[in-house]
């Protein structure tokens, strides 16, 4: 029987957890469940044979924790940690797979390699790439019936994960990602990005696992429905974690009850994650019992996305035009002298001007396009959340650029000619992206709007054939100069509301090519957009910085569609969007203060260093705390109300962190000090090597002045106890994302407490809540990093006091 199999005949009946059986059967703090593949396998089995006899159509293979990463923390200096990995996972396989003794299918279980990939992280993407792909060439010989890739927070890694499945066996893929309640990962990926790029990556099933419980998974079950067409999966905790009884908060009846409900709402493969017990998949497996299924009727609509946004194509968007170095003088210099700030302040100026989506051109002589284009993908995604259109004539360029692209992008473009479909056609399938398709072929441009129709049908014919939905195939019917052809706009024209009558597809048009040679140019440009949104064009591609232009979309989504009662257009001409205040007007004149705002608040790192360079009538500590520290609050209060997340929090760190660079240089020079608020010790809990939490409060914590002990990952309570005595800290941070090290963590209060150390302590992480921390003896729950910065400030303004 295989996954495809199951999937077709009904619901699917996935296993529970594993970490939290083995700690509730007396996992030791800090000890590794994966090596125990190795040093305990009857454990292992035993867990297997349980979840099998309880109905189980799946088995997770114990490798979620397998990785070079993990490895590379906990065995001793001079391992051979290929040949660990490689070991541990064939053992968890067979075990599994013994186990089942055919009742069941194996997944090779693969999780979060607990770092932060480009550009949140230093992780680069093809390192995260080959450390996924060793543990699946161990998974896939070891005969593994499919991959489940699960509790990923990074749309970036969860990609990584899943290109290495695809692109090294042929393992069916389950992919899930982890949750928090507010509709959002840990670094901001909604379910409905997460839903447009695994279908188009190609999973099999996909869906969330841990964090939540059934009821609260609710929403984010009926946002993954309406985005993807594909199974959907749900693996939920069993409710909260219960500190007192050590268990959480749900029974196996109530777990099961609450989780069959969702099966309503399209819930097809359902299983448990922490807390889940083999009793909660027996009572799962009768609480679902006979009940009807029928296959769901989706058809999820055209759409892109970052990994933070989705934009819908169901309006008139804009895609932005200014990164495209033909005929930008400074741009070419930028790309000629790696200036990548100057291409950063272009693509988030466009942003604000309201372009939906940013076409990424880098083609320079002088340059190399491919490392360049992977800089810049990398970069903008740092800075902004618009999803991004590939711009090349080099399909290398082109794939260098999908690779990096965490969400689902655009290729611009596919011409007609056999070559251009053969080579770009599948790049698009491989990584999931809409493509631009233009009318043109070997011939060249044709003049008649019926042969250029033709062309576009026959891009559409062999997207289909490539398995690419029409959905995700956009027409560019290309517009003419009309000074040298005084029929090719009317032919356009004709052509674009052809393929959208005919062929169904969405348009795209470069609009201010209408004009060239021409005096007057603005106005023939408006002139020619609105004629062609009046024949339905969707994508104008142009410069959102056009005023008159932009006016001019806002008047036809009003007059045509996308902008219901004309909320959008009536707040435009009040001086703001719907969506956002519009930016205060920015002209060359902007002082050197102002300067350094904008570029901490935007990301912007190089001019953040310069911009401090620069402020020369005011004294290095007033700059910190007159101009950094309230751009830093300005950021965290978006990231607080949801205006900006984890990249743009980061990359604003990351910009203050080069200011402070200069300005303690200055300090140092006149014969002052850095500031110092106090010293706060940080960990990650005993057992635990995931990290990417306290690092980011690290650098939080820094650019607000506070001196960072950072005891690392995998830290002993014994360690945490030393450093806050040498140090006098009056404030710990401790961090755990995995379940089962919850225990260190309590250990390490504990020995904190008892110790008699006059010192508070703050918990952070994805498995906590307020109630178990308190529980557990913690000051405070710290439910971000920025909520650390916040608890930082109580406790050092009340120890001064």
């Amino acid at each position: 029987m295989s996954f495809q199999r199951l999937l077709e005949q009904g619901y699917v009946l996935l296993d529970g957890a594993m970490g939290t059986v083995l700690q509730r059967n007396g996992l030791k703090p800090g000890e590794m469940p994966e090596l125990l593949n190795i040093t305990a396998p009857e454990r292992i089995a035993a867990i297997h044979r349980d979840y099998a006899a309880a109905g189980a159509q799946v088995l997770y293979a114990n490798t979620f924790g397998a990785s070079a990463c993990k490895f590379g923390s906990v065995l001793p200096d001079g391992a051979d940690i290929s040949a660990a990995v490689r070991e541990t996972v064939t053992a968890g396989v067979r075990l599994a797979r013994e186990a089942a003794g055919g009742r069941a299918l194996v997944a090779l279980d693969i999780g979060p390699l607990g770092e932060l990939l480009e550009p949140l992280g230093t992780m680069s993407f093809e390192t995260a790439y080959a450390i996924f792909k060793e543990q699946v060439l161990a998974g896939a010989a070891a005969g593994a019936d499919l991959a489940a890739v699960e509790t990923m927070t990074d749309l970036g890694e969860m990609r990584a994960a899943v290109l290495a499945v695809r692109e090294n066996s042929d393992l069916p893929v389950i992919a899930t990602m982890s949750f928090e309640a507010g509709g959002r990962t840990f670094t901001g990926v909604s379910a409905a990005a997460a839903a447009l790029t695994l279908t188009g990556l190609g999973v099999s099933a996909l869906g969330l696992n841990c964090s939540l419980g059934p009821e609260e998974a609710a929403a984010i079950v009926e946002e993954f429905a309406r985005w993807t067409h594909l199974p959907l999966v749900v693996k939920p905790n069993a409710g909260l974690p219960d500190p007192g009884g050590g268990g959480y908060s749900l029974s196996a009846a109530e777990f099961a009850a609450r989780l069959s409900r969702l099966t309503e709402l399209g819930a097809q493969v359902l299983g448990g994650c922490c807390g889940t017990t083999p009793e909660a998949i027996r009572a799962l497996r009768a609480e679902l019992g006979d009940r009807p299924w029928t296959p769901r009727a989706a058809a999820p609509p055209a759409a892109v996305c970052s990994a933070t946004k989705v934009v819908a194509l169901d309006g008139i968007r804009v895609i932005g035009e200014r990164i495209n170095p033909t005929g930008k003088k400074k741009l070419k210099e930028a790309l000629l002298n790696r200036d990548t700030d100057f291409i950063l302040s272009e693509a988030m100026k466009q942003c604000r001007d309201g372009a939906d989506i940013l076409d990424v051109n880098v083609g320079t002589p002088g340059i190399d396009e491919k490392e360049t284009m992977k800089r810049v993908v990398k970069a903008l995604q740092s800075v902004t959340d618009a999803p991004l259109q590939i711009d090349s004539t080099d399909p290398e360029v082109i794939e260098a650029g999908l690779r990096l692209c965490h969400g689902k992008a655009i290729i611009n473009s596919v011409s007609g000619d056999e070559t251009a479909l053969t080579r770009i056609l599948p790049l698009a399938r491989r990584y999931g992206a809409a493509v631009v398709g233009l009318t043109l072929d070997e011939r060249g441009i044709p003049a008649a709007a019926a042969e250029r129709v033709a062309i576009a049908a026959r891009i559409l014919e062999r997207a289909l054939a490539c398995g690419i939905p029409a959905r995700d195939v956009y027409i560019d019917c290309l517009t003419l100069t009309v000074s040298a052809e005084p029929d090719g706009a009317e032919e356009t024209l004709r052509a674009l509301a052809a393929v959208r009558e005919n062929l169904g597809l969405k348009t795209l048009l470069g609009v201010s090519n209408i004009s060239f040679g021409l005096p007057e140019r603005p106005l023939i440009n408006r002139t020619f957009l609105s004629m062609a949104l009046g024949r339905g064009l969707d994508l104008p591609i142009m410069n959102p910085g056009d005023r008159a232009m932009m006016d001019t979309v806002f008047a036809a989504r009003t007059l045509l569609r996308g902008d219901r009662d004309a909320a959008a257009f009536i707040a435009r001409f009040e001086g703001e969007t719907a969506e956002r205040p519009a930016p205060p007007s920015e002209s060359d004149g902007a002082s050197a203060e102002e300067t350094l705002r904008r570029a901490v608040t935007r990301g912007l790192k190089d001019e953040a260093g310069r911009a401090a360079a620069l402020v020369q009538n005011m004294a290095a500590i007033e700059i910190i705390n007159a101009i950094l520290i309230p751009a830093l609050d300005e950021v965290g209060a978006a990231f607080e109300s949801g205006r900006f997340f984890l990249p743009q929090l980061i990359a604003a760190a990351q910009a203050a962190q080069s200011a402070f660079a200069v300005l303690g240089e200055r300090l140092t020079e006149t014969g002052g000090t850095v500031r110092d608020k106090g010293t706060v010790v940080l960990a990650t809990v005993y057992g635990d090597i995931h990290d990417i939490g306290k690092n980011i409060a690290k650098i939080l914590l820094e650019n607000y002045g506070y001196k960072v002990r950072d005891l690392g990952r995998n830290t002993p309570p014994a360690e945490v106890v030393e450093e806050a005595r040498r140090s006098g800290a009056p404030l710990v941070g401790l961090s755990a994302l995995m379940t089962t090290t919850l225990p260190s963590m309590a250990e390490t209060i504990r020995q904190l407490r008892a110790a008699g150390l006059d010192c508070q302590v703050m918990v952070g992480g994805a498995v906590l809540t307020p109630e178990y921390a308190r529980e557990i003896g913690a000051d405070f729950h710290a439910r971000d990093a920025k909520a650390g910065v916040d608890i930082a400030r109580r406790v050092f303004a009340k120890s001064k006091s």
